[in-house]
């Protein structure tokens, strides 16, 4: 969906170069590189954008509902770890891009969605989806939303990126996270509470191509995943007036179950052990947030989470 809209901005940017009105694509070349840092540096959200009509739709469509499970004081900062990707990531999306869930969920605190920073090279894109709340997910990017002396802040990062998107399959609970301990390195070093979220139903909103570990289509898919930083699962779903074919996801419901924080402690220079004895606290609540909902999404009682 967001490679879709991208090209179409990437090639609007081009027919302004070509046009008559070329000066305007020079003077925006020229804010883009004078604003370049800007998703770094805790984006440039919109509170109009993000409140537009369309996305009450959106969200209605599937629908998507926000759980809480625990309160999280603003006096403090967070740092979510979203699970699964899914192919639409529509769940981060539609709760903490849009409407007043989160917000009214959470009173003081201000979610930010951290993307890849391809994505912010995108002429024009780059400013909506800061509009949106999103910013980039490089360490920079993180240390800045995390540094808010006040707290209050949360950021919000799927865990298992690109890769796990070839994963999403309607069924599938495997998530790409056992070599994934960035995120608890940033969270050690900013004194972030980690929270665990799992986003039932993620992985049902579209139908993939086969593609198990060692096929001749994932070996391509992973490599051009390195190449480029984002993976191209073959998907499939409904279409405007039939169901047989197309690429409208279905009308799945979505529940994002926040779960409850884990606190830590600021350790400026974390040891390997802090940081792998963190880890497997953060498997363990994840697991456990699992498997106090999963009955009340539709999950049969016999499947757990794998973790790769």
């Amino acid at each position: 969906f967001l490679s879709l809209v991208a090209e179409f901005c990437c090639g609007f940017f081009v027919i302004l170069i070509l046009s008559k009105f070329w000066l305007l694509a020079v003077l925006y070349l020229l804010w883009l590189y004078l604003d370049w840092e800007t998703p770094c540096t805790g984006g440039r959200r919109s509170q109009w954008v993000r409140s537009w009509t369309v996305w009450k739709y959106f969200r209605e469509y599937f629908p998507i509902h926000l759980i809480k499970t625990s309160d999280l004081s603003p006096n403090h900062n967070y740092l979510l770890g979203f699970h699964p990707h899914g192919v639409l990531v529509a769940g981060a999306f539609g709760n903490f891009c849009t409407g007043p869930s989160f917000k009214n969920l959470f009173p003081g605190l201000t979610p930010y969605l951290h993307i890849m920073p391809i994505w912010f090279g995108c002429p024009f894109f780059r400013e909506y989806i800061m509009s949106a709340g999103m910013v980039s997910a490089s360490k920079e990017s993180v240390s800045y939303v995390l540094n808010n002396e006040g707290g209050g802040h949360a950021s919000v990062i799927v865990i298992g990126g690109a890769e796990e998107a070839l994963n999403a399959h309607p069924g599938s609970l495997t998530l790409n996270i056992l070599k994934r301990k960035g995120f608890i390195k940033m969270a050690l070093k900013h004194g972030a509470h980690l929270v665990p979220v799992f986003s039932f139903g993620e992985n049902e909103l579209f139908k993939q191509v086969a593609n198990p570990k060692g096929s001749w289509l994932r070996n391509i898919q992973e490599k051009l995943q390195k190449i480029m930083g984002f993976a191209l699962p073959l998907f499939h779903a409904r279409g405007v007036f039939q169901y047989s074919f197309g690429l409208i996801p279905y009308r799945q419901p979505i529940h994002t179950v926040v779960g409850s924080p884990i606190p830590v402690k600021r350790t400026l220079n974390p040891t390997t052990e802090e940081i792998e004895q963190l880890h497997a606290l953060y498997l363990q609540q994840l697991r456990r947030l699992f498997e106090e909902h999963k009955r009340n999404y539709g999950i049969p009682e016999h499947k757990s989470l794998v973790f790769e």
